[in-house]
């Protein structure tokens, strides 16, 4: 009989999808029958999940005082103490926070338990809610963790205080490379925006959320005349942005592109990438951006910071900063050579981050977590 691994996150299309297939893939190469959870956020009612053989729709709920999470628990609780689990590795907090809950029993009968933190909500600067709610939340939790891994230095330093039998410090998600190469007809790029070879075009990529401090992407090219700047990405607050860019008279120097497929021919065809984030773990999208060769002008938190040097990759500036984040812009855009020796630095400095590199580093220490003879 297959030995089964369970991976858990709040979301399907939102995280799932997006980091974790070649995790998934590998443990399918292994000879492991792999299952996943999460709840359906995609527009398909059955959804086919790549490299998984069975999918559970679970309805959490991102809020950690919604009455769902309880049913939530209770089905996934079910689920582990059913299906005997090799090991059970979960991601985002709440997802994280539920599976290592429902998993305490299973533990005891040899069920191993992995938690990726991608980003702490205590962090500094963070709320004083946040620390008296997730800080001690955390601490509690950590003691059911075989293995908890961070992706930047700020929360790997902290996790050391919790009760983790394990704690690593890993590259994030690891970005494909190969995505990222110097094929990009930047010209064809820009003509089905609109735009020529001679325009000054910034780029950010994201969730349309507060989080993500889109607001001061707006007011920093609001002060740069001439300058194009490009938003990839759906959510929450995308009505509220292009009010806000008509209310600063730029609607005509900004285009909202919605959830593309083609990033990385975005991303290739931009001048600089702009980033300006309240909160992050180790952003999947700047790192995309260091790989296509762009200089980075971030927000100065948790993540970023791990990633740009500022005066090296780029430029990094408190997030409410509307005029550094301009300033920034402005010297990168007057100065063609200064972009592209940040961009090749950026290329060299992310190749740790590598997928192929990430990957071989999970799977040493899956193989270190599971039982002798597993995972070989």
């Amino acid at each position: 009989m297959k030995k089964k691994v369970l991976f858990v996150a709040t979301v399907l299309r939102g995280h799932l999808l997006v980091f974790h297939l070649p995790y998934m893939r590998w443990f399918q190469q292994q000879g492991y029958e792999v299952h996943c959870c999460a709840r359906n956020d995609t527009e398909e009612q059955n959804p086919v999940v790549p490299y998984c053989d069975r999918y559970i729709d679970i309805p959490f709920k991102r809020s950690p005082f919604s009455a769902g999470n309880r049913a939530a628990y209770r089905k996934l609780k079910a689920l582990v103490d059913a299906e005997d689990y090799a090991l059970v590795h979960c991601h985002t907090p709440m997802g994280g926070a539920l599976a290592r809950l429902a998993a305490r029993g299973a533990r005891k009968r040899g069920t191993r338990v992995a938690y990726t933190a991608h980003g702490f909500h205590f962090y500094k600067g963070a709320s004083l809610i946040n620390w008296l709610f997730y800080y001690p939340a955390e601490r509690v939790l950590s003691r059911w963790t075989d293995l908890l891994v961070t992706i930047n230095t700020e929360d790997y330093a902290r996790a050391g205080r919790f009760h983790a039998a394990r704690t690593e410090l890993v590259e994030g998600v690891g970005v494909d490379l190969s995505r990222f190469d110097a094929s990009v007809d930047r010209a064809e790029v820009r003509t089905s925006l609109g735009l020529s070879l001679r325009d000054s075009v910034v780029i950010t990529v994201g969730e349309h959320i507060p989080r993500k401090n889109h607001e001061a992407c707006l007011r920093a090219v609001a002060n740069l005349p001439g300058v194009t700047l490009l938003f990839c990405g759906v959510g929450e607050q995308a009505e509220a942005l292009q009010t806000l860019a008509g209310e600063l008279g730029i609607a005509g120097r900004v285009r909202f592109l919605g959830f593309r497929q083609d990033v990385a021919e975005l991303l290739g065809a931009a001048d600089v990438f702009l980033f300006p984030s309240f909160q992050e773990g180790l952003p999947v999208s700047l790192m995309e951006a260091m790989a296509a060769w762009l200089p980075c002008v971030v927000s100065h938190v948790r993540g970023n910071r791990d990633l740009i040097r500022s005066g090296e990759g780029g430029y990094l500036y408190a997030p409410t900063d509307a005029r550094g984040l301009s300033e920034g812009l402005r010297i990168l855009l007057a100065d063609p050579a200064l972009c592209e020796a940040m961009g090749h630095r950026n290329r060299e400095a992310i190749r740790p981050y590598a997928l192929p590199r990430v990957l071989d580093r999970m799977a040493t220490l899956y193989r270190e977590l599971l039982p002798t003879g597993e995972a070989r």
